[in-house]
């Protein structure tokens, strides 16, 4: 199963940075967004899959899954929400100030 995750988290990644080098912003923030989805599979899998209790101490109870990947991926996930969230309302600023969303065009740049 790790394997298949590893393999999942190696084509998110490539997907995420082929989005990040597009000159759209809305390509840019979904590869962004693509990026710590990717991160989040990583962790879990660094953490391994592994099946068992609750980190509860109880009689009887051998085996108990790790809880601090979880932990981990979801405060990642709260802040790749925020960051995502703030980069939208940037885009759509640049938008409405500068009537475009090209990034050759918001350097100044004259390669078109």
């Amino acid at each position: 199963m790790e394997i298949i995750m590893s393999i999942l988290a190696g084509i998110l990644f490539s997907a995420g940075v082929y989005l990040l080098l597009q000159r759209q912003l809305l390509k840019i923030i979904f590869g962004t967004a693509i990026l710590s989805h990717a991160a989040h599979l990583l962790i879990l899998t660094m953490g391994k899959l592994n099946r068992g209790a609750p980190p509860i101490l109880e009689e009887g109870i051998d085996t108990y899954t790790d809880p601090l990947p979880q932990a981990l991926i979801l405060t990642s996930i709260v802040i790749s929400f925020g960051v995502t969230s703030f980069l939208l309302v940037l885009a759509y600023r640049a938008y409405k100030t500068n009537k475009t969303d090209n990034m050759e065009q918001l350097r100044g740049s004259d390669h078109d």
